[in-house]
């Protein structure tokens, strides 16, 4: 029975890395392997077909334990689901103040710090706006903000790919060394393996130089010499609206509060988040985003608006992975040292006995990451691993997690949003791109290890 649980999220993971080929949204395998994974485990559990994990490492067993067996194994459900909910709850908060922002034409702002027409200059000033904004937005918004910022300073679309993919590289490197960057990072920090500052503190170089070294070697690449012609300050004073400064800091501080607010409370960080959309929420209902604003108009620059245009399938995916990851957590498949353990901890057993060095195995998941969906992984490596807060392997994790996708163009949300908007050809990120983001992914992690093993 346990083999057909573990089938299940096999078929179901391939299932998702096979979204684009066969036209199935990733949200419906993983919400049906989700629920597939637990109704099994329920029925095998009552059967005593096999034993039931806690996060605690409590073993619990239908027959011998009864009535305190079942509520064990409700209490480890409960559990997981309420530490998948906080993520959820967080990155609902999140979405919703960054469209608040959106609605009131917040990120037109950007546009006023592009005021150069080299080519050369304009590379790097998009790659340090998507590094910093992805950090505090996360990266998928962020090259979501900044391909639209493209389109209007790049006519030429053979042009304008080239610094979309080079905005993916840096955005997925400014997510890493951020607790909010990353729905990774986020999942890590929500989840106590890392701090925000011991995040900064020992992720923030080697994403400096994931990002660095692609753009420099980009910047001597014929396509990024000469000039563009650019009109940004036309389009800002035609763009912006009374409202989009005030609604811009008010949202990009309030989720820079959120670590704060965590840090002074010790709340976890949807308590914070929660508040942070409340703030933001309030000041929307207030502002008069025009001069000749009507009450009627109110419903364009509304809350309710800016809630109907989450990606509620994002979220859902998130439910779903998450609880699939947990079940088999959660499921007795070994023993490691004469202790019984879950199918994620006996996996990492596996591969520490296979591959010895740990940061290779991490740099390996780092390249996987490139390849399907970094958020199982790292969901996995969760319930792989029982190291401490802020220990060495959660960092290395969370930098690889983060920045590897760049390796391809559907191996991140940053990635799968650009080449949505802009079409970009699978094929032509391979030949072009691929190699530079290879590049700045393998620097960064050799200057991780220098930091940690040989500084």
């Amino acid at each position: 029975m346990d083999s057909i649980v573990i089938l299940i999220f096999v078929v179901g993971y391939l299932l998702i890395t096979l979204e684009h080929p066969i036209k199935l949204d990733k949200t419906v395998p993983a919400l049906l392997m989700a629920a597939i994974m637990w109704a099994l485990l329920s029925i095998g559990f009552k059967e005593n077909w096999f034993d039931i994990i806690n996060t605690e490492g409590e073993i619990f067993n239908f027959l011998s334990d009864g009535e305190e067996g079942e509520e064990g194994f409700s209490g480890t459900l409960l559990h997981h689901f309420g530490k998948t909910s906080e993520i959820l709850i967080f990155l609902i908060g999140a979405m919703t103040i960054v469209e608040l922002i959106d609605l009131h034409k917040g990120f037109t702002i950007l546009k006023g710090f592009v005021k150069t027409k080299s080519k050369r200059k304009l590379l790097w000033i998009v790659g340090i706006l998507a590094f910093f904004l992805s950090a505090m937005i996360d990266n998928l918004t962020a090259t979501i903000v900044l391909v639209t910022l493209l389109r209007k300073l790049i006519p030429n679309k053979t042009q304008r790919l080239w610094y979309v993919a080079l905005a993916v590289i840096a955005a997925n490197a400014g997510g890493a060394w951020s607790p909010i960057g990353d729905v990774t990072t986020t999942m890590l920090w929500i989840a106590e393996k890392i701090s925000t500052m011991g995040l900064m503190e020992y992720v923030i170089l080697p994403s400096i130089v994931c990002f660095i070294v692609p753009f420099a070697i980009a910047s001597m690449m014929p396509v990024f010499k000469g000039t563009v012609e650019t009109d940004t300050h036309a389009e800002v004073s035609e763009e912006r609206i009374l409202s989009s400064k005030v609604m811009l800091i008010a949202g990009l501080g309030a989720i820079l509060s959120v670590p704060v607010f965590k840090t002074l409370t010790h709340l976890p960080p949807y308590m914070g988040m929660i508040l942070a959309l409340g703030v933001v929420w309030l000041i929307s209902e207030y502002i008069h985003p025009e001069e000749d604003f009507e009450e009627e108009d109110r419903h364009m620059y509304s809350a309710h608006r800016a809630l109907s245009r989450i990606e509620i399938s994002s979220i859902l995916f998130f439910l779903g992975i998450l609880m699939a990851v947990a079940a088999l957590e959660s499921l007795v498949f070994g023993t490691v040292g004469g202790e019984e353990v879950g199918t994620l901890r006996y996996l990492a057993e596996i591969l520490q006995n296979n591959i010895p060095n740990q940061n290779v195995v991490i740099i390996v998941l780092g390249v996987f990451s490139a390849i399907i969906d970094n958020v199982p992984l790292v969901a996995a490596s969760m319930g792989m691993y029982d190291a401490p807060m802020d220990a060495q392997l959660w960092h290395f994790i969370a930098y690889s997690a983060g920045t590897g996708g760049s390796m391809l163009i559907i191996g991140s949300a940053a990635g799968v949003a650009a080449m949505g908007m802009e079409n970009i050809d699978f094929i032509w990120y391979l030949k072009k791109v691929t190699w530079l983001a290879a590049l700045g992914f393998i620097s960064g992690a050799g200057t991780f290890i220098l930091m940690h093993e040989v500084l």
